[in-house]
């Protein structure tokens, strides 16, 4: 734009000294052939002088400028008309880029502000959506179970019990739907300091494989109740990564009594650990009822449960997966799932210890 501002400068200077020039020539030949403009031409060339010459040559200067930056300054009054109007709110109009200078990058420059607004303003409307169906899922899941400790302490403050074992009864469902209650809020709470990091680690580096050995000797007996085998297929190696293990086990243990509840017929659960590449690979397997294709994308959301029928009283709170997610991503891993009629598996993948870690 410099460049054509300097042109437009010199070819305005040339343009009116040559125009000027010419005037004053026809001026000088109108005078000799009508000696009623004689006096006129004697007026402006012989007593004004120098001067005429220079006021002539600065106006047409001027002029032929403003005619060569019409095109400038049009295309700067449609920028400003733009941006007035995406300043009304119209965020998916985009600004014309019709030059190749200062102008077209501002132009180009807006659009590119403009589409990053437009982003900011959709997360943020995510983020309201996600709010209010989290505090939508929290409400019901939490009035449920209330509803029924209410209902069977209502029974038995008002003595609406035949005897003493409809009373213990009546006790015992308030009793395990209190902790079920419970199970909610702590999953809730663990989420809410996974999803937004507020949750220290504690981090060093430690033997994956190790780690899954210890929780399959832990989860013995409830595998033994469901009728389920247990085993663990690791390279006799060491499997370093570096993370949290406190956080790490979490993730291991929901997948491992995900697999013991949902595994039940399928007489075993099986556990493989690897290295690839720059990577350790987990996978807990499980060979009940396949996951039909229409759920496997949503497992890891918040509050989701494979068995719409299921509720807190039969299935966990929803949250599981979803804090297992937030622990994987924050240790620069990842989390999947396949399930297909004979097995279901779900996958960690976790970066490898660093050699200056080991």
């Amino acid at each position: 734009m410099t460049f054509r501002l300097l042109l437009h400068l010199a070819l305005s200077a040339a343009l009116s000294v040559i125009t000027s020039v010419l005037l004053v020539v026809v001026a000088e030949r109108l005078a000799s052939e009508l000696p009623g403009l004689r006096w006129l031409a004697h007026l402006l060339i012989d007593q004004l002088g120098d001067f005429t010459l220079v006021i002539l040559a600065l106006g047409l200067f001027l002029l032929f400028l403003l005619l060569l930056q019409q095109r400038q300054f049009r295309y700067f009054r449609d920028v400003s008309r733009s941006v007035r109007y995406i300043a009304d709110g119209n965020f998916d109009y985009q600004v014309p880029v019709r030059q190749k200078n200062e102008l077209g990058d501002l132009a180009a420059y807006i659009n590119y502000l403009v589409h990053k607004l437009q982003l900011s303003l959709d997360d943020e409307r995510r983020a309201e959506q996600t709010k209010s169906e989290l505090i939508t899922n929290v409400s019901h899941d939490l009035r449920t179970p209330l509803t029924s400790i209410i209902g069977y302490l209502g029974l038995i403050e008002q003595d609406r019990c035949r005897d003493e074992v409809e009373v213990r009864q009546y006790v015992n469902i308030a009793y395990e739907k209190s902790k079920r209650l419970n199970v909610l809020i702590n999953d809730l709470f663990d989420y809410t300091k996974m999803r937004y990091e507020t949750s220290p680690q504690r981090i060093h580096t430690f033997n994956l494989t190790e780690l899954l050995r210890q929780l399959l000797i832990q989860y013995r007996v409830p595998l033994e109740e469901a009728g389920l085998a247990g085993a663990l297929h690791a390279p006799s190696g060491k499997l370093p990564v570096t993370g949290d293990p406190d956080k790490l086990v979490r993730v291991f243990e929901n997948l491992l009594a995900n697999a013991i509840h949902y595994g039940k017929d399928g007489g075993k659960v099986d556990l493989h650990a690897s290295a690839e590449g720059e990577e350790a690979v987990v996978e807990v397997v499980n060979y009940g009822e396949m996951i039909s294709s229409v759920d496997l994308p949503h497992l890891f959301d918040r509050f989701y449960r494979v068995d719409k029928a299921r509720g807190l009283g039969s299935g966990g709170s929803g949250l599981g997966l979803a804090i297992a997610k937030s622990i994987v991503e924050q240790h620069g891993g990842g989390i999947s799932a396949a399930s297909d009629p004979y097995l279901t598996s779900f996958q960690v993948r976790l970066p490898l210890a660093q050699e200056s870690d080991l």
